[in-house]
């Protein structure tokens, strides 16, 4: 088989993404910002910038600051609780981004219809059958099946498991992309035979030239192994705590605690089960910061999927896609 076979795999994808490979870039809050998404659309994958909690002020900038950087397509990751979330949609209309992916539960009432008035696509994340044949029927351009071999917030089910029970329902319908713990172009050959339109992949790209990761945080990915990734304890069953999965740490020690002193503050009547999620959220948000930008690997939050024992060395943006390529094209030429 030649390369055709995976640009005729890959076809759906592309076509969908408008881009020439279709390998998207999880996004990953502090790390998927202008300098590595303009290197994946450049390369001819498919960036996705994390806005996470920034203000659309600060979005309307990441996305100009992207777009100086590549004139290729890429798509911009919104948090579907984020106070903000129809101004920050606005802000992707604005700038006329090609696709939006919706992430972390139901979008909010209304939202799915302000991102098709801007022409953007929408992609939403279906970590369940259920969910992904209620995007099929709300309109969804795409969804995004990920399992918890992931980095970072993760649902219950593996992705071999999701990709077995979704794809033979649900990829004659629309595109699936399969994310989480994918680290090498054999595995995207295997979902792409199975149904998938594309995959997405996080934990790769972290330790990418064009990543703006700390140094000690690109050692800490290529020192460890899929065992290091484990994923957070919930300590009080009335903090609904959607798990992460990091590298161990000190830092996975402190949230264990900041549970527990949010958990008393809930009994003490100090504060509502609102402010004590958000508590929670903004914990990792900036243990996230701490350790990506600041570098402190040590009581900050290393998130990493279960494929960073396949991440090596530093290695450009382009190197990787291509290695990528490489590997599933002789896997499906075998």
């Amino acid at each position: 088989m030649t390369q055709s076979t995976l640009q005729h795999l890959m076809q759906r994808g592309t076509d969908f993404l408008g881009c020439e490979t279709a390998i998207m870039c999880g996004a990953m809050s502090w790390v998927s910002e202008r300098n590595l998404v303009s290197a994946i659309s450049n390369a001819g994958g498919f960036g996705v910038i994390a806005c996470g909690a920034m203000t659309p002020e600060l979005l309307d900038t990441e996305i100009a600051e992207t777009k100086k950087r590549t004139d290729k397509p890429f798509g911009v990751n919104l948090i579907t609780m984020h106070p903000d979330l129809m101004a920050l949609i606005a802000v992707c209309g604005k700038h006329e981004v090609t696709h939006v992916v919706l992430a972390g539960g139901l979008p909010p009432k209304g939202s799915l219809e302000a991102i098709k008035e801007t022409g953007a696509k929408v992609i939403c994340f279906a970590p369940a059958m259920a969910l992904a044949k209620k995007f099929v029927r709300s309109g969804v351009d795409a969804i995004v099946i990920e399992g918890m071999e992931a980095g970072g917030h993760i649902g219950p089910v593996s992705t071999s498991v999701l990709a077995q029970e979704i794809l033979p329902e649900i990829a004659d319908q629309l595109p699936v992309f399969v994310a989480g713990g994918i680290g090498t172009g054999e595995m995207i050959a295997a979902y792409l035979e199975m149904g998938a339109s594309g995959v997405q992949l996080g934990t790769r790209f972290v330790c990418a030239h064009e990543s703006i990761a700390h140094p000690d945080f690109k050692k800490a990915f290529i020192r460890g192994n899929a065992r290091d990734a484990i994923t957070s304890v919930q300590v009080d069953p009335r903090l609904p705590v959607i798990p992460v999965r990091a590298l161990k740490n000190k830092g996975t020690e402190e949230f264990t605690r900041k549970q527990i002193e949010v958990a008393k503050l809930l009994d003490s009547g100090e504060i509502e089960m609102g402010e004590a999620q958000l508590q929670i959220e903004h914990f990792w948000a900036g243990a996230l910061r701490k350790a990506v930008i600041d570098g402190d690997i040590e009581h900050g939050s290393v998130m990493a999927g279960q494929s960073v024992g396949m991440v090596k060395a530093e290695e450009s943006v382009a190197d990787i896609i291509k290695s990528l390529i490489e590997q599933a094209e002789t896997a499906l030429a075998r």
